[in-house]
């Protein structure tokens, strides 16, 4: 089955819908109580700003020490870190999206200015952005960052930094390079796998990629969604998908995302919940979205991934108007292969 959405309007769609997906979920990202998700914010179906205090947050036991001053990617938020109940995003607006996401529109940029892709350009990229003072407003820097930067200032050449990875955060960078050279799957998988490769290593994080390819790329070709995920679940090939989905489609979000997959931010149960996700709401954007977000755990990460399939299945016009210009900082503009 073929779907009858135009090939750029997927493109347009997959990219909006990461940022959409994201920026839902920003405010209630990784809380794990959804009674509190429902006390704190009712049950949300837009844009919120994020409040203080935040029941579910752990910064109050994470850490971060850099070897020097090479590593500092913290910032004027370091001093935040340690205190009980500070929100990983507390300084973002209604409509913003975290560092993940700032970090996709680096990377569109970097592939408008560049025609293309070049890890090691991109690289220099990254480290500027992260080492430069203000360059984002986000509290929390997930771990990966810290070991790169860590490894960076110890003398490490920048492809050497990267360390074995397990969250659905690390393939969220790989989209726009699947969907900018869509129509070149196997340069798609290179460079997208170049990508990941920079910060996120392991088996786990390579099948992870693998599927987000195997489902993202055919849906960017016209392929449907269902019809897609389901074959990936009929033939077993990929370790993250060995679950029954199709026959978990007529249960509650929140016993498949809850109770036989955890809601957290490991690949082995957050991709396998996204591709449920994906199935249930394969046709209603909109509402695949909202269900995601009060989901709580890593509805962010989830929500990123999720609304790049949904949007690649649906195209662009399937997002609510005021979702699309409510964007705070929408992704940029690309031309030649992919205008959005």
């Amino acid at each position: 089955m073929v779907t009858s959405t135009d090939n750029q309007s997927r493109k347009k769609g997959a990219i909006l819908g990461m940022y959409i997906g994201d920026a839902l979920a920003m405010p209630v990202h990784w809380y794990y109580d959804r009674q509190a998700l429902a006390r704190d914010y009712g049950r949300v179906t837009g844009y919120l700003a994020p409040k203080d205090p935040h029941p579910d947050s752990i910064l109050w036991r994470s850490a971060f020490t850099p070897v020097n001053a090479k590593a500092d990617i913290l910032h004027d938020q370091g001093r935040f870190w340690g205190r009980p109940g500070v929100h990983y995003h507390q300084f973002l607006k209604a409509g913003e999206n975290t560092l993940n996401l700032k970090l996709c529109t680096l990377l569109l940029n970097h592939l408008q200015e560049n025609d293309g892709y070049d890890g090691d350009a991109y690289l220099a990229d990254y480290i500027a952005f992260m080492t430069t003072p203000g360059s984002h407003r986000d509290t929390y820097v997930e771990e990966y960052h810290r070991h790169f930067f860590n490894h960076y200032a110890s003398g490490k050449p920048p492809r050497a930094c990267g360390v074995v990875e397990k969250h659905i955060s690390g393939i969220i960078g790989m989209i726009p390079l699947a969907v900018f050279f869509a129509d070149d799957p196997e340069q798609a998988r290179w460079a997208a796998f170049d990508h990941l490769g920079h910060t996120h290593l392991g088996a786990r994080m390579q099948a992870a990629g693998e599927l987000l390819l195997d489902v993202l790329l055919p849906v960017l070709a016209g392929e449907d969604i269902v019809d897609v995920i389901a074959e990936k679940v009929r033939r077993q090939d990929n370790p993250l998908l060995g679950h029954p989905l199709m026959r978990w489609l007529d249960d509650s979000d929140e016993i498949v995302v809850g109770r036989r997959l955890s809601s957290a931010c490991y690949v082995e149960d957050a991709l396998p919940a996204t591709a449920y996700l994906a199935l249930k709401y394969h046709d209603d954007v909109a509402q695949g979205l909202v269900a995601n977000t009060n989901l709580g755990g890593d509805n962010a990460g989830r929500g990123a991934v999720l609304g790049a399939l949904l949007g690649a299945a649906n195209g662009h016009g399937a997002f609510p108007e005021t979702w699309i210009e409510g964007l705070r900082h929408p992704p940029p503009e690309l031309y030649g292969n992919m205008p959005v």
